[in-house]
């Protein structure tokens, strides 16, 4: 299913950092760069060189998981844009679009498995079949253990480096571009960070 009302959509949940202005289903404009850790600086200049500065009827971003520092980077732009325009957020995961494009490059794959770097010598791990069906829930795990539930799927993702050599595997990344590639009902997730793990640091609870 195509995005129908032009969307700005904002993927800074890996090492990418991707924006895509969507119009009907077409990609309008996008920007599209690896940048590691440095979103926080190149998000909102890649929005600015969208047209029209990437003012859009809605906005769509990446909830995550992946990059903890990267998702807040990006939700937090997705949700300050849309108070200013006056327009509804809403997300996606990184995993499901990262499938939806791996099943849209290949339209022989049945399964695979999402992969990506979690962190702490872990992966964050998600196994699908098509269309784009979660057949597991995510899942922060040792690579062993990652590598020994991908049974014979495809494995796809930044964190493919983590499981040793693979006979089926691609590393990737999400693209803001590919979100209208996602059925609609996978585009309506909250603007809340999905972590795959409780964050690091943990709030000081008040002394009684």
């Amino acid at each position: 299913m195509t995005i129908m009302a032009l969307t700005l959509v904002i993927d800074t949940a890996t090492a990418a950092c991707s924006v895509a202005l969507i119009d009907d289903g077409h990609v309008v404009a996008e920007r599209h760069e690896i940048v590691g850790r440095g979103h926080a600086e190149r998000l909102l200049p890649m929005i600015a060189e969208l047209p029209d500065g990437g003012r859009a009827d809605t906005i769509l971003v990446d909830v995550g998981p992946g990059s903890f520092t990267g998702t807040r980077v990006g939700i937090a732009a997705a949700r300050g844009l849309a108070i200013g325009w006056r327009v509804p957020v809403t997300g996606y995961s990184s995993t499901a679009l990262l499938a939806a494009a791996e099943f849209a490059r290949d339209p022989a794959l049945a399964r695979l498995a999402v992969v990506l770097e979690g962190g702490h010598g872990e992966v964050f791990m998600q196994p699908f079949s098509r269309p784009i069906l979660a057949d597991a829930a995510l899942a922060s795990l040792a690579p062993e253990a990652a590598r020994a539930l991908i049974e014979g799927r495809r494995a796809i993702g930044s964190g493919i480096g983590w499981l040793g050599a693979l006979t089926d595997a691609r590393d990737a990344l999400p693209r803001a571009a590919q979100a209208m590639l996602l059925p609609s009902a996978l585009r309506v997730l909250a603007p809340s960070p999905i972590y795959g793990r409780p964050p690091d640091a943990v709030p000081q609870q008040p002394r009684t």
